[in-house]
């Protein structure tokens, strides 16, 4: 049974005045955010327990590594943010990688540029440039991401594949975003419970990303890929989550394509709820930790 604090959830994102944003809502927040871009800074407390160095991809992109203090970290993670590829990475990404370095993990985090600056054709090349670096130092490397972040996590597991190079030694998603086009029916039929996205916010922000390439495009629509050949796998997904449907649409391609997957899906559980400080987000947390000894 969902416990009382995640079915607080949804109540909660209603009394602080957040609603689902329509086309017409994320059109005029992405105006408003090229307009004036958010910070993306770690907070300063991370410092205060862990290592945090600023640096710049090869791509230009600002990066920061988050590590743990005084001991040599015990796995890699190349950390993809999400926010509808439209939004800057925010408190509850920092503490989820803070967490991830608490228990022993080197945690670079790439602030890819947003878009419509940023597209899917440069956005993904150049993450798998960073995985492929950063795996070129003779380490297992874990690729994470959530819901955009998640989608593209798994765009650059294709596109490390696709170079013939090793596929991440484990691919993390947290309600990833998998399928661009919005296209299945199920997902109106989820819609009305899911208090954070709505199907034709989505599709605005994914026409901003997509540039030249189609929706359907792997590197857009990466459930709509060929997933030979990729390393092991683990999902979150709830059920009151749009981007449920997708997920579960994954299981089995996976499946027929001989991946190692470690499904997780929480009834009633909201979009990121990983992310989210109630019992279902700690256990998620608990397991993502536990890949760093794997």
């Amino acid at each position: 049974m969902p416990s009382l604090t995640s079915r607080a959830m949804p109540l909660a994102i209603a009394l602080l005045g957040r609603r689902r944003p329509s086309a017409d809502d994320i059109c005029r927040e992405i105006a408003a955010l090229q307009a004036q871009p958010k910070p993306f800074a770690p907070p300063s407390s991370l410092g205060r327990t862990l290592d945090v160095a600023a640096s710049t991809s090869m791509a230009g992109w600002p990066m920061f590594t988050v590590a743990p203090r005084g001991r040599a970290p015990s796995a890699r993670v190349l950390y993809l943010h999400g926010g509808a590829y439209i939004r800057e990475i925010t408190r509850h990404h920092w503490k989820l990688v803070g967490q991830l370095a608490s228990a022993g993990a080197s945690v670079t985090v790439p602030i890819y540029p947003l878009a419509p600056r940023g597209t899917a054709e440069h956005v993904v090349s150049a993450s798998a440039d960073l995985a492929e670096l950063l795996a070129a130092r003779g380490e297992p490397v874990i690729v994470a991401g959530d819901s955009a972040g998640g989608g593209l996590a798994l765009a650059v597991a294709l596109a490390l594949r696709d170079r013939g190079v090793d596929s991440p030694a484990h691919t993390a998603l947290i309600s990833p975003w998998l399928d661009a086009t919005g296209s299945h029916p199920e997902i109106l039929e989820v819609a009305p419970r899911d208090p954070w996205l709505h199907p034709d916010g989505l599709t605005v922000a994914a026409d901003a990303y997509r540039g030249d390439l189609d929706r359907d495009h792997p590197w857009v629509s990466p459930l709509g890929g060929d997933l030979t050949g990729l390393g092991p796998i683990t999902l979150f997904t709830g059920t009151r989550d749009i981007l449920n449907v997708d997920a579960r649409r994954f299981a089995p391609l996976a499946a027929n394509a001989g991946l190692s997957l470690d499904f997780h899906e929480e009834p009633e559980m909201i979009h990121v709820y990983p992310l989210l400080p109630i019992p279902e987000g700690k256990k998620a947390r608990t397991i993502l930790c536990g890949l760093l000894a794997d």
